[in-house]
């Protein structure tokens, strides 16, 4: 029989036949209604339980109040809005239908069971068991497991659903089996709580008196102390005094609390890593100087300045060994190799290795923020392990190898603490051979261990820690040590990477220049690489797939076609064609590079006041500080640069270093800047075979700057001949490669007049400038 009640949905909670429930809806005495449950999404349950109001109240504020009280359950059809705008609903009355006596009666007895055990687990009194023996439906036995607090909304949703009583007799004895597993699952973790002491001290005796009945009957089974007393004799005298005292101090701890001791995995574990250091384990040196050289020389093109500081190293070892003299524990070898990515730092650090005959362990610390990751956890904590230097003895197997510590400029810092400061015992000579670290809590010496650490910048390198280090500078390399690395090392590899044999393609002179030259300008050969892979995949996809028959010559034309679209230009003398253009020379965290600055004029909106100045290219305040001292120094010393006064009245100059998602800063552009406005004023193009660089005063001298042999590595990379450069940089130029020196020209400068004099092209035939012809005629 279908009835159209009144649908409320219930939220929360699940209301069953029989059960009595209080609402806040405004309803009269007598009525009845459908209470549908309803879960946080909002979706309503299938089944409802049909209810009557038997008592009304009003509550403060005028709010109203109803005691309902479930009939039966009822099937809800498709709800509709009523003329007093609540939902209404066609609802089947859905009353339990009792099975036979004989389907539910051991149901019913195990359902009973069920509950009385989960009562007695919950130490409930027995009103409850009574009030379950005085129910003789099935189908309400079943529903009082809706009234356990332990199941979950869906739970009881899935109960109040299953219209069959047997079923829903099943569903609830399976969810009372499942609050019964876990109330004993807690009881057993309580009670194995509680006897956890009493059981220490149970194993304590029993462990001593199993010792006392192995003595008296001649057991030879070793114990735990035993073993470890045999490691110790295997170690040898290669383990210090002192270290071997401390690990005598800690076996005794052990022996005297048991294996069954709260803290005997922990000392164990620290016994371990004691016995883990491979004390007095050596490499022995490879000391044939010629061939350690000719190893590095096999392995790595260029790099003479870190060939020679290791040959040196071999050199005074040698020395000091030939001539008896005991080593010095002050003496150790710290490397910082500083340079742009892809130039090879991490890689020989590993030829070192193999030249010296020792171990290699590199250790990255990019992004390393805890000091416990250099000295070591104490052991009060959980978990506590050594450092990684630790750790890297241990992987060595010796304590002389090379250690490299990669990326040591980009080392962080919080509130765990400073690993660049731990460092600093590290990397210093004079201390490194005491080191502690706090898990061992031993002296560690560390003075034989030969450090290498690499960084992109020293800027990111605090200044205590770059004092203690001997920083070799990786400024790139030249286009003919490109061409030799990537003759000998890069294409032999990508060759064999991509399945080809050497007799089945040639990689010629002109194809590799084609793909150095046209697509790849940087200070490594990370890119170079790349670029040779995919001249190698491809080359490997025309034999497999095409089935084209070997052997291949990629040419120039070859090497392009495989490497797509180009990718570099030589585009100085483009960009400088028209005055107001210059070439600057920078450093980057990548290198050096070629910069252009280009500067314009216009009036200043009623063609009044005094000259402005506009900068653009996301520049830094020092390299916009240079802008106004060039700006300065030109109109000052216009007559000079053959400029008329009056050209600086009313206009506004713009000044923009092109490539402006990129951030710049640096004083080293300032020639640059002035002597675009020069050649703006002038009329005087730039010449296209010059870049420059250098620092200018208002007095309109040109200062020193750094990384001048990157930056001439950039302009010859750049087609460019000339570098225009700092008068006091000179002594630098020794760093510049000699094939590089011998095929451009270097103008030294002090004064910013003699850069003009270089830079710029010769005077228009009137001998008179462009700015000043123009305020003639104005």
């Amino acid at each position: 029989m279908t009835e159209e009640l009144l649908l409320v949905p219930v939220d929360e909670t699940v209301v069953f036949p029989d059960t009595t429930v209080t609402l806040t809806v405004d309803i009269e005495v007598g009525d009845r209604v459908l209470l549908v449950p309803r879960d946080e999404d909002g979706v309503y349950a299938n089944v409802g339980t049909i209810a009557v109001v038997i008592e009304r109240a009003r509550l403060p504020r005028g709010a109203h109040a109803v005691v309902l009280t479930g009939e039966s359950r009822g099937i809800p059809g498709v709800a509709a809005p009523g003329p007093d705008g609540n939902l209404y609903v066609p609802v089947e009355a859905h009353p339990d239908v009792e099975p036979p006596r004989a389907k539910t009666a051991e149901l019913e007895r195990e359902y009973r069971a069920l509950v009385e055990e989960i009562l007695e687990l919950r130490g409930t009194d027995n009103r409850v068991a009574g009030f379950l023996r005085s129910i003789a439906a099935a189908g309400a036995l079943a529903d009082t497991a809706g009234y356990s607090p332990v199941l979950s909304h869906e739970q009881k949703v899935r109960l109040l659903e299953t219209l069959d009583v047997v079923e829903r007799l099943e569903l609830a004895i399976a969810l009372q089996r499942e609050s019964l597993t876990e109330l004993q699952v807690r009881r057993r973790i309580r009670d194995d709580i509680d006897s956890d002491t009493q059981k220490q001290q149970r194993d304590y005796f029993l462990r001593k008196q199993l010792d006392s009945i192995r003595k008296e009957l001649g057991d030879d089974e070793a114990s735990v102390t035993d073993e470890y007393r045999g490691k110790l004799a295997d170690v040898g005298a290669g383990m210090p005094e002192a270290i071997r005292e401390q690990f005598e101090r800690e076996l005794t701890r052990l022996e005297r609390m048991g294996e069954g001791g709260m803290e005997a995995q922990t000392i164990r574990s620290y016994l371990d890593w004691l016995l883990a250091v491979p004390w007095g384990e050596m490499s022995e040196d490879q000391l044939d100087i010629p061939h350690a050289r000719g190893v590095l020389d096999a392995e790595h093109s260029g790099l003479d300045d870190v060939k020679e500081r290791i040959v040196e190293h071999l050199a005074v070892r040698k020395l000091r060994l030939e001539r008896e003299i005991d080593p010095d524990p002050r003496s150790g070898a710290i490397l910082t190799l500083i340079g742009p990515p892809g130039t090879g730092k991490t890689s020989i650090g590993e030829s070192i290795a193999h030249a010296l005959g020792r171990k290699f362990v590199r250790l990255s610390l990019g992004g390393v923020r805890d000091e416990a990751e250099i000295r070591g956890h104490r052991r009060t904590y959980v978990g506590a392990l050594p450092g990684r230097l630790v750790r890297a003895l241990r992987d060595a197997g010796t304590m002389n190898p090379v250690i490299l510590l990669d990326e040591v400029d980009k080392v962080g810092a919080d509130w765990r603490g400073d690993p660049s400061s731990a460092l600093l015992e590290v990397l210093d000579p004079a201390q490194n051979h005491t080191f502690r670290d706090h898990y061992l809590d031993v002296d560690l010496d560390l003075s034989k261990v030969i450090f290498i650490a690499t960084a992109n910048s020293a800027d990111g390198i605090p200044g205590p820690l770059l004092d203690r280090m001997e920083v070799i500078d990786f400024d790139g390399y030249t286009t003919a040590e490109k061409f030799a690395i990537a003759n000998d090392h890069l294409w032999p590899r990508q060759r064999e990477r991509a399945g080809l044999r050497e007799e089945e393609v040639t990689l010629q002179q002109d194809g590799l220049q084609a793909l150095i030259t046209e697509y790849t300008r940087e200070a490594g050969v990370r890119q170079l690489d790349r670029t040779l892979a995919t001249v190698a995949r491809k080359t490997a996809t025309k034999l497999a797939i095409d089935q084209a028959e070997a052997p291949f010559t990629i040419d120039a034309d070859a090497a392009r076609s495989a490497a797509g679209r180009r990718r570099v230009w030589q585009e100085s003398a483009e960009r400088t064609a028209v005055p107001g253009v210059a070439t600057g020379l920078a450093v980057t965290g990548a290198g050096g590079d070629v910069l252009f600055v280009e500067a314009t004029s216009m009036p200043n909106p009623g063609g009044t006041g005094g000259a402005e100045l506009v900068l653009t290219g996301q520049l830094g305040d020092v390299m916009k500080e240079s802008a106004r001292i060039a700006l300065s120094h030109v109109r000052a010393n216009a007559d000079h640069f053959n400029i008329s006064a009056e050209a600086f009245d009313g206009r506004t100059f713009h000044v923009h270093v092109p490539a402006g998602a990129i951030p710049k800063d640096g004083p080293s552009a300032g020639i640059t800047m002035a002597t675009a406005l020069v050649s703006l004023l002038t009329g005087r193009p730039v010449r296209h075979t010059v870049g420059m660089t250098g620092e200018l005063t208002l007095q309109g001298k040109v200062l020193p700057i750094g990384g001048l042999k990157q930056k001439v590595l950039a302009a010859h990379a750049a087609g460019l001949t000339e570098v225009v450069m700092p008068d006091r940089n000179r002594g630098d130029l020794e760093d510049v490669p000699e094939d590089v020196r011998a095929v451009m020209s270097f103008r030294p400068s002090l004064q910013l007049r003699e850069v003009i004099d270089v830079a710029l092209e010769p005077l228009p035939a009137t001998g008179h400038s462009l700015a000043r012809d123009d305020a003639r005629t104005a």
